[in-house]
C-alpha cells in the first residue's frame, strides 16, 4: 500500500449526494480477479454514452481534469453494496483522496485498507471547496496533510479533519492489515515453532 503523508493535487468536484458503489464501478466489471485495471471502468455509466463515446456533460470528462487526484463530493459517498472494487477503481484511476461530508461505513473502511484517504469535512466546508473550484476553474488544487490533519489551498482555505489514530498511522506508513501483521513475523514464527505449526 502506498504511504500517504501529504498530497497536493487537482480537484475534481462531483456535485452529487449518495453516490453508490454500483455507479463507482458497475457490476459487469466485477469479474476481474486482480486489484488493478478497474480505473478505466470508473463511473462507467456516467462517463460514457451508449455508443462508448465520452459523455461531455460528466464531471470527470471536463477539460483540465484528466490529472485530478482529489475527488470532492456530497454526503454519503460510497453507499450501496460493500464492493471493495469501488476503492480499487478510484485508486487505479489516480485518486489519492475523496473529500465529502460523510461516507458509507463499509466504503470508508475499505478506503483505509487500500490507501485511499477519505476525508470528512462539514457540509459548509465542502460547499466552500465547491465554490472555490468553480471560481478557479480547471487546475484548482488542494493539499491534504495527513500528519497535520489539514486541507488547504493557496487562497485561504484551512480546514482540520478528524481521523482515527490507528488508521492514520497505517496510512502514514503505508501499512495494510497484512503488512501490519507481518511486522510481528518473528513472534509469529516463534509461536509456530513452539506449537509445531
Amino acid at each position: 500500500m502506498k504511504e500517504f503523508t501529504s498530497h497536493t493535487g487537482v480537484v475534481a468536484t462531483m456535485d452529487r449526494a449518495n453516490v453508490d458503489t454500483d455507479q463507482i464501478i458497475p457490476k459487469q466489471f466485477l469479474k476481474r480477479i486482480e486489484r488493478t485495471g478497474f480505473g478505466q471502468f470508473l463511473f462507467f455509466d456516467w462517463r460514457f454514452e451508449d455508443d462508448g463515446s465520452p459523455n461531455r456533460d460528466f464531471e470527470l470528462n471536463q477539460p483540465g481534469l484528466a490529472s485530478a487526484s482529489i475527488l470532492v463530493a456530497r454526503r454519503n459517498f460510497g453507499s450501496g453494496s460493500s464492493r471493495e472494487h469501488a476503492v480499487w477503481a478510484l485508486d487505479d484511476y489516480g485518486f489519492r483522496a475523496v473529500i465529502a461530508p460523510s461516507f458509507a461505513d463499509i466504503f470508508y473502511g475499505n478506503s483505509f485498507k487500500n490507501g485511499l484517504l477519505p476525508v470528512r469535512l462539514t457540509e459548509d466546508q465542502v460547499e466552500e471547496i465547491f465554490q472555490k473550484a468553480k471560481t478557479a476553474g480547471p487546475g484548482y488544487e488542494l493539499t491534504i496533510n495527513l500528519d497535520a490533519q489539514t486541507v488547504t489551498d493557496n487562497d485561504g482555505i484551512l480546514f482540520n479533519f478528524e481521523i482515527d489514530e490507528a488508521r492514520k498511522q497505517k496510512m502514514l506508513n503505508g501499512l495494510d492489515d497484512i503488512a501490519l501483521t507481518l511486522q510481528h513475523e518473528d513472534k509469529i514464527s516463534e509461536f509456530e515453532a513452539a506449537n509445531g505449526l
